[in-house]
This record gives C-alpha cells, structure tokens and sequence, in this order.
C-alpha cells in the first residue's frame, strides 16, 4: 500500500477513492433503477468516477517528474485531490437525494451545493494550471517525453476550461426550473442518447469535447510510450496539432448542434483532415526511422 501511495499519497488516496466510487455506482445501476434527465441516476457518477480517478493517477505520476517549484507542485495536488473530492461528494450526494448536481439552483441548498462545485472546478484548474508551468521549467532527460507532457497537460487545461460552454446553454423553461445550463445544444437535455458514454444522439453534445480535452493528458504522452525509439518532437507536435484539431472539431460541431455520429459534410471534410495529417505525421517519423536505422554506420 505505501509503495501505491508513493508517487503523491492525497492523489493515489483520492484515485483509491475514485475506484471505490465507481464500484458503488455500478452497484447502483445494476441495482437502482431510478432515471434522472433521461440517464439512470448513478451513470454520472460513474462516469466522473472513472475520468477522475485516471486523471489523479496521471497527475501523481507527473508530478514525481518535476524538478523545479517541487514542494509547490505537491501541494498543488493536494489541493487538486481535495477539490476532486468535494466535487464528487456532490455529485454522489445529489444523487442520494434524487437531484442533479450540476446547473441545479432550483433550491437555496442546491444552488450552495453547485457553488461549491462551481469554486473546486475552478480552484482545480487553477492547480492544475501552476503544475503545468512547473513542468513547463522542467529539465527532463528524455525530451520527447517532457515535450508530450508538457503539451498533454496543456491541452488538458483547455478541455477542462471548455466545461465553461455548458453553462452558456440554457432556455427560459430551464431557468424557470432553476436549471442555468446544459450538455445538449439544439435540443433538450435528456432525450436519446448514445451507450456507454451517455451523449446525446439527436443534437449537440458539449461533453465530448469536454472529455476529449481532459484526456489529452493521457493521450499525447502515450503516443511517445507506443512508438518508443521511434518517437521524436517533430511526432509529438505532430500528434498533438492532430489532438488540437480533433478538439476544435467537436467543439464546432456540438455548438452547431449536430449529433457525433451524424457529421454533415463540413464536419466529415474537417474529420478527415484531422485523420490525414495525423496519419501523415505518423508515417512520416516511422518512415524516416527506418531509413536511419537501415543507413550503415
């Protein structure tokens, strides 16, 4: 148990935690079977469970990385690790009383309690925002490495950020519901949606690239842990103008209202050149790799 904790024992317990959370929320959907905004009521939780609980781990990894501004960075994933903490006991308390969590004001305690939500989502991106200009003054031995998680963490900063949008989408009958935001754009909240993740089927959805940019965090970084050897700057920048691209993609087709699966022909022109300049990218390192590697010393 020590050695699990090592790396930043308040985000390993917090992940420890975000585990255990998600096994009491798959406990609920099996055995709850009450429906909240056309979802049952403990997907949510399961689903911040599981995102928060990668995103601590990864944190936590980073963070034994940074060689400048260290005692400042630990402390920063405190503070992470706690708001995280507050945010889910919310989420999950909500969900006890049969409530949304989030956008809810339509009582004095539940607009306390979104508050409160709204200031940890906030203090955490502050946090994880010092800890990225920490590793930014790194000095990494691989830099290819660094440069992924310097940009991962960059890019995961803007997902996050991006949460914001929600808060703009909202009709007179929400308000009048004491509802002041929502995940759908074009349509309500709450009609058919997709499986596993929840989006939505019939209109824009803003959690997709909300959930896209948070885990550029994990994703820029393993594209240096698959190629390996292989990997270089020129892949990662690559890479991660290829991530960029996809984030800026399903933000403009979620504000337009239009369903993931359902691209019309702009967004399809606008996925292919994402997927093309990455592939491009790709080939290109593994091509010039071989070509060294078959060159006599």
């Amino acid at each position: 148990m020590t050695r699990f904790l090592r790396p930043h024992p308040p985000l390993m317990l917090f992940s420890l935690l975000m585990g255990i959370t998600a096994l009491v929320s798959l406990g609920g959907l099996i055995f709850d079977d009450r429906i909240l905004v056309g979802s049952p009521i403990w997907f949510k939780p399961f689903k911040f469970a599981v995102s928060l609980g990668l995103y601590g781990v990864t944190l936590a990894w980073m963070l034994t990385l940074t060689t400048r501004f260290r005692r400042t960075t630990r402390w920063a994933g405190t503070v992470v690790a706690l708001t995280g903490t507050i945010e889910m006991a919310v989420i999950v308390g909500q969900v006890v009383r049969g409530t949304r969590s989030h956008f809810n004001i339509a009582t004095p305690f539940d607009k306390l309690l979104w508050d409160i939500m709204t200031y940890s989502i906030l203090t955490l991106w502050i946090m994880h925002a010092a800890i990225a200009v920490a590793l930014l003054f790194t000095r990494f031995n691989d830099r290819t490495a660094g440069l992924a998680i310097r940009l991962g963490l960059f890019l995961a900063l803007i997902g996050l950020a991006l949460g914001i949008l929600m808060t703009g989408q909202r009709t007179d009958d929400d308000v009048a519901a004491g509802i002041v935001g929502a995940h759908s754009v074009g349509v309500p909240d709450g009609g058919p949606q997709m499986a596993l993740t929840g989006w939505s089927t019939t209109g824009g959805d803003l959690r997709i690239p909300h959930f896209v940019g948070i885990h550029a965090l994990q994703v820029v970084p393993l594209a240096v842990m698959l190629f390996r050897r292989r990997a270089t700057t020129k892949l990662v920048w690559g890479v991660t103008i290829g991530y960029a691209g996809l984030m800026a993609l399903v933000t403009w087709q979620a504000l337009r209202g239009q369903p993931l699966l359902r691209p019309d022909l702009l967004t399809a022109l606008g996925a292919l050149a994402v997927a093309t300049w990455t592939a491009a990218v790709v080939a290109r390192t593994l091509n010039k790799t071989e070509t060294t590697e078959a060159v006599p010393a």
